[in-house]
C-alpha cells in the first residue's frame, strides 16, 4: 500500500517537495525554537508543588513533515481531482514543534494544564482538549492525552525563525505549537501503540488481534490508573489525620470516626449507616479528642499484635477491635474507665487482659 507520499497524486506531489524542501532547510532554525518553548514550559513547573517525570521536545522530522503534507481530502465533485489537506504546510500544521509533559497520576494532567494556561504573559492558549483515542462515549478504550495548542507572544527566538522564513514574512514572534500532557502510563502505552500500529507502513500486515489486545491493554491502563488514583487519594488523606495543626485537630465526633477508621481499616468495616457514637464514647473516656489521637491509636502494627493475643476466632468488627487497642494500650485503666457496674464485660475485659499480658511477657 506504501506511505502516503507514494500514494499520491502526481499533480500534487511538485507543491508538497516544494515545501518538504523549504522545511529541511529551516528545520534546523526551528529546532531553537523547540529548544526555547521546552525551557520555557519546564521553566513553569519551577517552585511548584507539581514537578512533572520529565518534560521533553521534538521538531517533526523532515519524512514526517513530507508524510503529513501528502494527506488529501477527497473532492465534493464525484470524479473531481482531490485536494492537499494542508497546502501551506509550514503555515498550516501545528505540530512541527510538539512538548510532552508527563506525570504520574491523571489528576496532574489537569493541574499541569492550569498552569500552563495561566502563564499569559508568555503563550496564549487557542485550543485545550482531551484527547482520547477510544472516547468514553463509544464504549471504548484508548490513550488520554490533554492537547494544549498554544501560541507564543512576542519570542525573539522566534523571530529570528520567522526571519529565515523569507521577506514576505512578519515577525511577530508569535508561533502555535503543541503540547500533549499525559501519565506516564498513557505515555508507554501510546509510545508503543505507535510503534507497532502507526509505523506499519503496509496495513495488509495488520490483524485484528492485535486492535483486541491493544484494547485490552488500554482497558487494563484505566483500571491500573484509577487504582493508583484512590491510593493517592487515601495517602493524602491518612497524611493528613497526622497534621496536628490541620486536618489532625478535628475533632473525633461519630461521623469522623467512622471516616478515619474506614480510611486506615477498609478491611474492618460495618454497616455505613452504623451510630458510631460508641467509638467517640470510648475514645472520650481516654481524653482521646483529635483525629491524630484516633490515627495514633489505629498503629499497624499494635493491631497485628492484639489479633495474634487474642487468636480471634472470627475476624472482630470495629467494636470489637477498638476495644481490644483500647485495653492493649491502657490495660487496667481501660477496664476501670468503661466497665463500670457492668460484671460480664469487666470479667471479659479481664480476661482478654490477660491473654495481653502473657504474649507480652508481663504476667
Amino acid at each position: 500500500m506504501g506511505t502516503l507520499w507514494e500514494r499520491l497524486d502526481d499533480g500534487l506531489r511538485p507543491g508538497v517537495e516544494a515545501s518538504t524542501d523549504e522545511y529541511r532547510r529551516l528545520r534546523p532554525v526551528l529546532e531553537a525554537v523547540t529548544a526555547d518553548v521546552r525551557d520555557r514550559i519546564q521553566e513553569i513547573f519551577a517552585g511548584s508543588e507539581l514537578q512533572p517525570l520529565f518534560v521533553s521536545a521534538r521538531t517533526k522530522s523532515v519524512d514526517s513533515f513530507r508524510e503529513k503534507a501528502s494527506r488529501t481530502l477527497e473532492s465534493a465533485v464525484p470524479g473531481g481531482e482531490p485536494a492537499l489537506e494542508f497546502p501551506h504546510p509550514l503555515r498550516d500544521l501545528h505540530d512541527l514543534v510538539g512538548v510532552r509533559v508527563i506525570v504520574s497520576l491523571p489528576h496532574e494532567v489537569r493541574e499541569a494544564a492550569n498552569l500552563i494556561k495561566r502563564r499569559r504573559n508568555e503563550f496564549d492558549c487557542r485550543a485545550d482538549r482531551e484527547k482520547d483515542i477510544g472516547s468514553v462515549e463509544s464504549g471504548t478504550y484508548g490513550y488520554s492525552s490533554r492537547h494544549l495548542i498554544l501560541r507564543t507572544r512576542q519570542n525573539d527566538v522566534v523571530k529570528h525563525y520567522q526571519g529565515a522564513l523569507g521577506e514576505n514574512v512578519r515577525s511577530t514572534g508569535n508561533y502555535v505549537f503543541e503540547v500533549q500532557i499525559r501519565t506516564i502510563l498513557a505515555h508507554a502505552w501510546s509510545e508503543i501503540e505507535h510503534d507497532i500500529r502507526f509505523k506499519n507502513v503496509d496495513q495488509r500486515a495488520w490483524s485484528p488481534y492485535l486492535d483486541r489486545q491493544f484494547t485490552a491493554t488500554a482497558a487494563m491502563l484505566e483500571a491500573v490508573e484509577s487504582t493508583f488514583s484512590e491510593l493517592h487519594e487515601r495517602y493524602r488523606a491518612v497524611t493528613g489525620f497526622w497534621d496536628e495543626d490541620g486536618d489532625g485537630a478535628v475533632p473525633l465526633e461519630p461521623e469522623r470516626i467512622r471516616q478515619v477508621w474506614q480510611t486506615l481499616l477498609p478491611h474492618v468495616d460495618r454497616k455505613t449507616d452504623d451510630d458510631w457514637g460508641w467509638a467517640a464514647e470510648l475514645l472520650a473516656a481516654h481524653g482521646l479528642t483529635t483525629t491524630t489521637d484516633l490515627a495514633r491509636l489505629l498503629d499497624a502494627e499494635a493491631i497485628t499484635k492484639v489479633r495474634t493475643a487474642l487468636d480471634h476466632r472470627y475476624s472482630p468488627g470495629p467494636d470489637r477491635l477498638l476495644d481490644d487497642v483500647l485495653l492493649w494500650r491502657f490495660g487496667e485503666g481501660h477496664i476501670e474507665l468503661t466497665a463500670g457496674s457492668d460484671r460480664q464485660r469487666r470479667d471479659s475485659l479481664q480476661r482478654r487482659l490477660r491473654q495481653m499480658q502473657a504474649f507480652r511477657g508481663d504476667a
